[in-house]
């Protein structure tokens, strides 16, 4: 009884929060403010983690490609897709579920705790819209460009440590990478980045925002926020995948 009730209430709160904003000017400057920290500030890491996972792909791929009669160039086509399906877009977005619903979670339950949101109520202003509408907006929209900028720096940290390396030839790892591309799975990885993005905000805001106690309970509500998105983002990534490409 006790999930389906927390169902029912994180569905209440996310229809409050998509209630049309009372003032565009607050809605628009919260956004802004919220591409900063959910989006831009999250660019250093996901560029040093996306370098490493495609140095890292490209080495394995040619660790176990090694007969004569396999063309080097497939080490660039798996790597791109491997990128493209999997690694950046559930990979990523499950890092940045540690980060950004960490963030949103504590700083929303930091709010209600200390009765910042009961003010807002009372001053007349839909908490969840003034809250929460802003962080999901950035997200979905933010979020796509940071798995397109993860895919362009995996296939080249690929490229990087193949050529100091050795083990790929330049011209057949840019070969693989041209060859065989299908515009749609750049497509779904784009959907799936679109709905981890609306899981991972909607759900921290939701266990920040219901938080109930004092700092023990705001951290016990960043890490239930991590754990279920984190659930959320692979459960939904198969049924996308069982959906989208079967």
């Amino acid at each position: 009884m006790k999930i389906l009730y927390q169902i029912g209430e994180y569905v209440i709160i996310v229809l409050q929060a998509f209630k049309r904003p009372d003032k565009g000017f607050v809605f628009r400057r919260q956004l802004l403010y919220d591409f900063k920290r959910l989006g831009v500030d999250s660019i250093s890491i996901i560029s040093i983690i996306s370098l490493f996972i495609g140095a890292i792909i490209a080495i394995q791929m040619a660790y176990n490609i090694d007969s004569p009669f396999i063309a080097k160039s497939i080490i660039g086509f798996s790597t791109r897709q491997m990128l493209v399906l999997e690694i950046s877009p559930t990979i990523i977005c499950l890092i940045l579920a540690g980060k950004v619903g960490s963030r949103i979670a504590s700083e929303i339950g930091t709010m209600r705790i200390t009765e910042q949101i009961d003010a807002l109520r009372v001053m007349g202003v839909n908490p969840p819209n003034y809250l929460i509408l802003p962080k999901i907006t950035a997200a979905m929209i933010y979020f796509p460009v940071l798995i397109v900028f993860s895919i362009f720096l995996g296939i080249l940290g690929g490229w990087i440590m193949g050529s100091i390396t050795g083990l790929i030839p330049s011209a057949d790892y840019i070969l693989g990478i041209r060859s065989w591309f299908d515009p749609f799975t750049l497509t779904y990885a784009m959907i799936k980045t679109v709905v981890f993005a609306f899981i991972i905000t909607s759900v921290s805001a939701y266990k920040g925002y219901t938080v109930k106690g004092g700092s023990v309970e705001v951290g016990q509500a960043s890490t239930e926020a991590i754990v279920v998105s984190s659930i959320l983002i692979i459960f939904s990534d198969l049924i996308l995948t069982q959906l989208l490409l079967t």
